[in-house]
This record gives C-alpha cells, structure tokens and sequence, in this order.
C-alpha cells in the first residue's frame, strides 16, 4: 500500500479534462472588475464576490501603493510578535465600530478566522450547533475545536429549537452564515437569535457574503434584521466587499483579547501585508461614504432575480448577490459553464461533492459596478443555454 494511492488513482479531474469542459484555474491576463481576460477572450464576470466593485478603485489601488512603500513588501512575522502595524489596529478598531462590536482581531485570512475562533473559543465538553450548509471553515473550525459538532437542518428552525432543546445545560454556540455562499439564501437571523434567548445559548455569525451588502450601512445580517446586539461573535472577510485578503472576527473586548493570546491560526500566521491591510482600511472607508454603491447592488440583484425567474430558471431561495441557477447534472453544469464562456460570460460551476449530484448548479453573483448592457449580455446568453439544456421553458424567446 502506498499512501499516494488516493492520488495516483484520482480521476475525476481527468475526465473532465478528456470531456473538454474542464472549468477551474482559468488564468486571467487583465485587470480584474467586471471584465476579464481568458485565453485572449474577453468575459463579463459574474462570478466574482467583488460587491461594490472596488477592486480596481484608484483610491484603494493607491493606498496599497503608499502602504508598500512605507512598510515595505510584508510584515515577516506573526501579528503576537512583530507583525502589528499601526494600521493593522487602526483597522481592527474601525472594524468593531462598523459591525457594532466592542472589539476586533485581524486575521491572514477569512478562512483562518473562522478555524482559529471555534477551535480556540470551543473547547471538550462544549457544544457547536451549526448549520448545515455552513461554509467549509466553519466546518474545519469545528473539526478543529474538540467540541461535539451537532449540525440542524439548513435554515430549519424546528430542527433547530430540537437540538438546543437537548442540550440547554450545556455550553453550547450556535453558529451560522449570514448568507449562505452557493444558495445566496439569508440566514433567519431574527428567528435564531429567539431561540438562543430561549435556550441560553451564544451566536456567532459569519458575515463574509453580507458585509457591505446587508444591512442600514452595509454591516450585515445582523443589523439586516436589527438585532446585532443579539449576536455575540461576528466573522467577517476581506476577500468580498472589502477587495483584499484576509478577515476578522469581532465580539466583546473579553472574548478577543482571549482568542489574541490563544488562536493558533493567529499566533502562528504571519501577519496580513500592508497592502493588504491598507486596502480593507480604504475600502471600509469608501463602503462608509459612498452608500450609492450598495444602493446600486441591489437595483442589478432585484432585477437579475426577478428576469431570470421570468425565463424559467430555479433560483433557490435567493436574496443576495448571489443568484444561483440550478442545473441537477455534473457533466451539464460543466458544458453550461463553457459555453457561457464561449459566449463571453464567466460564471461558476458548483458540483458534487460540494452539493449532492441532483442539486448541482451555476453559481453567479453581480458588482455594484456592471453596466445594464454587460447585464443584458448574461440574461440572453443563460436564455440560450437554459432553451438548449432543458432548464427552462421552450417558449422562453431567445
């Protein structure tokens, strides 16, 4: 037995290489926005978190620039020894502001946010309940904590008051994504914060798809529904709205100076770049002053929804900037997805084993920042593809 064995004898992506649909790691050579560049071809992006389309904003581009060149290339070292910069706590404290929170704790990536908050914050003998269409480093998060990990049904608060029911002498945290990131759906954040009344528990929610999308200003689904006082620890990206890389989390001055000095994805991660740091600082910034951006994110949401559930398609549950359009077959959803490509629209497969083989589907999400014409190009390019593959009605004019 050889422990490659797992690999040399892996295939799935070989067959659909040989199938010639093969969608993932797709260089782009231009500027990323609401355009890119594959293969020499230009495509209308739609599969992109970049919300407010701030990734190419010359402010943000130009404080990277400034931050580089007065710290240098990167921080060499863990945020815990050498990595703090000013702006890095400048940072932190703008972001507790912003979500309501009395405290907050940069980390290298959203990812490690979420696995060095649960594995730090629970411990044996506590209990995690989560959702079950909850993103991957919540799920790693809870591997990594040594609690006992109940998950309830997706969004299903019967099954949730259930599993709380069972466990209410116990430590428990309920945690759960504000936006769900392959359905686009909202977390019924109001219902969940009532039965953590009820039951005694703590919440934590991950914020990551709806920062700068939800909320009064843009702070989430939490203040969404009103009740962020109610949540108790918030995660958030910088990967989405924000333009850069890395994340947080935010919760009582208690609870992070507890995960500063105890997170091992923290204390062991050297610390986010300058530049990257400097770009979250600026685009929090603009998110703050520029609310017209958000206000037109959700005009091109409204209305993506609204034409592609006239032609037909099966949009889930959607009420974000993601608008998933089921497809129910691997190999269909690959051949979709290039001929979207052909077409010039980029978009995004989603396939098993991230969802089961029947609920397979092509991911889109939208920028505050394409125009009605490149919107146009997508609605006639998936009514083309929906009429051939079946996936909606033949009298759907083309």
């Amino acid at each position: 037995m050889d422990i490659f064995d797992k690999a040399n004898n892996w295939t799935a992506a070989d067959d659909v290489r040989k199938a010639g649909v093969y969608p993932y790691f797709r260089p782009n050579t231009a500027q990323l926005g609401t355009e890119v560049t594959i293969g020499g071809k230009k495509m209308i992006m739609v599969g992109s978190n970049n919300y407010l389309g701030l990734v190419t904003h010359p402010e943000v581009l130009e404080a990277m620039v400034q931050a580089t060149r007065k710290y240098g290339s990167a921080c060499t070292g863990s945020p815990f020894l050498n990595g703090t910069l000013d702006i890095r706590v400048e940072l932190e404290e703008k972001l507790a502001d912003f979500v309501h929170m009395e405290s907050a704790l940069v980390y290298s990536a959203g990812f490690l946010a979420n696995l060095g908050a649960l594995s730090t914050i629970a411990t044996r003998g506590d209990y995690i309940i989560s959702d079950r269409e909850n993103h991957a480093s919540i799920v790693d998060g809870c591997k990594l904590s040594f609690a006992k990990t109940i998950k309830y049904e997706h969004s299903n608060m019967e099954d949730l008051d259930r599993v709380l029911a069972n466990h209410k002498d116990s430590p428990v945290l309920i945690v759960t994504d504000g936006v769900f990131s392959m359905g686009g759906d909202v977390a019924e954040l109001a219902k969940i914060v009532e039965l953590k009344k009820k039951h005694g528990a703590r919440l934590m929610v991950d914020e990551a798809h709806s920062l700068g999308v939800l909320g009064p200003k843009g702070e989430g689904t939490g203040a969404h529904f009103g009740v962020q006082k109610d949540v108790d620890m918030v995660m958030g990206t910088f990967s989405k709205s924000l333009v850069s890389i890395g994340g947080f989390i935010a919760s009582t001055h208690k609870v992070v100076d507890y995960l500063r000095h105890n997170s091992r994805p923290l204390i062991f991660t050297a610390s986010l770049s300058p530049a990257d740091t400097a770009a979250a600082l600026k685009s929090l910034e603009i998110i703050k002053r520029e609310p017209e951006r958000r206000e037109r994110l959700w005009v091109i949401i409204k209305r993506m929804r609204s034409e592609f559930k006239a032609m037909g398609w099966n949009t889930l549950n959607t009420n974000s900037a993601i608008i998933p359009l089921m497809v129910g077959d691997n190999m269909k959803t690959f051949a979709i997805t290039k001929e979207l490509g052909e077409m010039g629209v980029f978009a995004t497969p989603v396939v098993s084993p991230a969802v089961p083989p029947d609920q397979t589907l092509i991911r889109t999400s939208y920028t505050a920042t394409h125009t009605d014409a490149q919107l146009d190009h997508v609605l006639e390019s998936f009514r083309k593809v929906g009429k051939k593959y079946g996936l909606i009605p033949s009298g759907v004019a083309v």
